[in-house]
């Protein structure tokens, strides 16, 4: 296979040879992607499936993960309110909300939070790289007056995302047998609106 056909079926994949940020970034789009297709194109109950004791779901994982991501990019490094659509859904900040509150979701809003807020990130990351580059300094800082970097925001994503892909592996094999670390050469979403960077 050659490499624009491999590109053509996986566009997710990070590159083989590149530079730090097309490497992190390609790294945490990976990740996102692999995430949504374990979540994607499934109902109100494979969306709301918990297995055992746990309260974890897709469709929990979806609303959570939308929501570090403004999170992330919103408040940690531009300083600003958590804003739409969070404050207008009575975010709480208690950590659970987002669980709590998926399963009163639609799927196609679940799969919204989500899309949109890829898409919003990836347009903010973009104009902060292209204003400072990965080391510019975040809002957020530590109780010494040190500043995270972009970079350090970026990786803490990837940690994020590393985590909760794990929990979708076991969750989506539980719904209808999906397995598998990667989305297939040529999978594209049968929900929702995502697109690939």
């Amino acid at each position: 296979m050659s490499d624009d056909t491999f590109l053509d079926e996986c566009p997710w994949e990070p590159p083989r040879a590149g530079s730090e940020v097309e490497h992190l970034l390609g790294a945490l789009d990976r990740l996102r992607t692999t995430f949504r297709w374990k979540a994607d194109g499934l109902g109100p109950d494979g969306l709301r499936l918990r297995i055992g004791a746990s309260a974890l779901t897709l469709g929990g994982l979806l609303k959570h993960l939308a929501l570090q991501e403004d999170y992330t990019f919103r408040v940690k490094f531009q300083g600003a309110d958590l804003g739409t659509p969070w404050q207008e859904l009575g975010w709480d900040g208690s950590g659970t909300w987002e669980f709590e509150t998926a399963a009163q979701e639609s799927p196609e809003q679940l799969y919204a939070y989500w899309d949109d807020t890829i898409a919003r990130s990836r347009r903010l990351v973009a104009d902060a790289l292209a204003d400072g580059g990965l080391g510019q300094d975040a809002h957020v800082a530590w109780p010494d007056g040190t500043h995270a970097s972009l970079r350090r925001l970026l990786f803490d994503l990837v940690e994020e995302y590393g985590r909760h892909t794990g929990h979708a592996d076991l969750l989506r094999e539980a719904v209808d047998g999906r397995t598998g670390e990667d989305p297939p050469g040529g999978w594209r979403p049968v929900s929702g609106s995502y697109a690939f960077s």
